[in-house]
């Protein structure tokens, strides 16, 4: 049987993937057919669903599938949206189809997950209180646009490790490119919710924001996009990046009752304020964004 081999060598290979990648994410809500595949790959969709298979683990049909149901279940957990017009708006059909489908998926019902992702915050909350812990100190803050180069990491959120490893070969590539100054500045988009999406499948992006347009342009899975103005609420994390965790939860413990704003479908956002070997892990300073409208 043919087959088409896939390396980090072929950039034409490579191109093709990343545009389709970014097209599918952008807009994975909407219909997207086999000619609107063929159009923006330039590829027979055969060959092309053969090359995203070999470096994204699953064919394109099972990640748009994926990504609808675990943006679903992000709205329910976060949002008060109805179960019907969740539906819609991930791109099904009907709510019948919705629920067969997130049922499969998850092992419950919408309405079920939504309970159960409640409970928990109201649990959390209720053991905050009994701490006397006061909600996390926040601002809101508009992000301007900027453009950014990153490099996408597949895996758990709490495997440091790895993520280390992403990073040294990111900072690497921006050094062997000169894209590196004293004023530079890094992050990390967090796409996926650990909770929900696979260990293997969730997405960490490590970025570094670009004081200019490049004047190459990047190979193999390093990547150019611009990122838009958005509103944020952020806290200040101070301490060790295995304590972020706790930051987060108890972020999320009182999302809907102390801050009371609605969550907006984008990435969280990471900046490392003094992530330097010099500075001790308890004076660590990561500045966390989370989106909302």
């Amino acid at each position: 049987m043919c087959s088409i081999k896939v390396n980090l060598n072929n950039t034409t290979q490579i191109d093709r993937y990343k545009k389709l990648i970014q097209f599918i994410d952008k807009n994975f809500k909407e219909e997207i057919n086999i000619e609107k595949i063929e159009a923006i790959s330039h590829y027979s969709y055969r060959n092309i669903n053969r090359i995203f298979q070999a470096l994204h683990n699953e064919t394109i049909g099972k990640y748009i599938k994926r990504i609808r149901l675990e943006k679903a279940a992000e709205y329910l957990k976060y949002s008060e949206e109805q179960v019907s017009d969740i539906a819609i708006n991930i791109g099904f059909s009907d709510v019948a189809s919705f629920g067969k489908a997130f049922r499969k998926k998850f092992n419950c019902s919408p309405i079920s997950f939504r309970k159960s992702t409640k409970n928990i915050q109201t649990k959390s909350q209720q053991v905050l209180k009994r701490l006397q812990q006061k909600p996390l100190l926040h601002t809101i803050e508009i992000l301007p646009e900027f453009d950014v180069l990153y490099l996408e990491h597949k895996g758990s959120h709490q495997n440091l490790k790895a993520i280390e490893k992403t990073w040294d070969r990111f900072i690497q590539y921006c050094d062997n490119k000169q894209l590196i100054f004293d004023e530079s500045i890094f992050f990390s988009e967090i796409i996926d919710d650990n909770e929900i999406t696979d260990d293997l499948q969730c997405r960490t992006n490590v970025a570094i924001i670009l004081k200019k347009p490049l004047s190459f342009v990047p190979k193999g899975l390093f990547q150019v996009k611009p990122h838009a103005s958005q509103k944020y609420v952020k806290f200040v994390h101070k301490g060790t990046n295995e304590q972020l965790l706790d930051t987060y939860n108890h972020i999320y413990s009182s999302w809907m009752i102390d801050i009371q704003l609605e969550f907006e479908d984008k990435p969280t956002l990471e900046f490392y304020v003094n992530h330097h070997e010099e500075i001790p892990k308890s004076d660590l300073i990561t500045e966390i964004y989370i989106p909302v409208k």
